[in-house]
């Protein structure tokens, strides 16, 4: 599961919510290495001859455009949600790869979970509501995640 409970204290319980990372840095590099050795593959019978220079910079191009994209992607998902409850208060905090944390905070008390099954962006989508807002929480799990989540979020927030 790409998210963890843990105790900083004995009244305080944190979770810590992330994309699921399908490419780690040891596979991206391989990764690029493979397509950049497959694609020097048909440039063999060219070697020593002038063709190879007029292929060479638009398989270069190919490959960095591929790194690029890998890159990115690998730099969007770099999403962090920690909520935070206390006996008091539950507080959530979403850190976005290029944007500003979002925060919400409320009374524990008051703070519910929601699923809505089939009216949200994805289905199963849960929220949080308290203080006058709803707030998703994990809209990037997968669905099976999200029902977990739920259920774990409710269990949780009850006194």
């Amino acid at each position: 599961m790409p998210y963890s409970w843990s105790h900083t204290d004995a009244t305080t319980r944190e979770l810590q919510l992330w994309p699921h990372q399908s490419l780690p840095p040891k596979g991206f590099a391989g990764f690029i290495l493979a397509t950049f050795l497959l694609i020097l593959l048909p440039l063999l019978p060219v070697l020593g001859s002038v063709v190879l220079w007029g292929l060479l910079p638009f398989l270069m191009l190919a490959v960095a455009g591929l790194w690029y994209a890998l890159e990115r992607n690998r730099r969007d998902a770099q999403v962090l949600e920690i909520l935070t409850l206390t006996e008091s208060h539950a507080h959530l905090v979403r850190h976005n790869p290029r944007s500003p944390a979002q925060e919400w905070q409320c009374n524990r008390y008051w703070a519910t979970t929601q699923m809505h099954e089939t009216d949200g962006p994805v289905p199963h989508y849960v929220t949080l509501k308290g203080a006058g807002r709803e707030v998703e929480i994990g809209a990037f799990l997968s669905e099976d995640e999200r029902i977990t989540l739920f259920e774990e979020l409710d269990r949780a927030l009850r006194p």
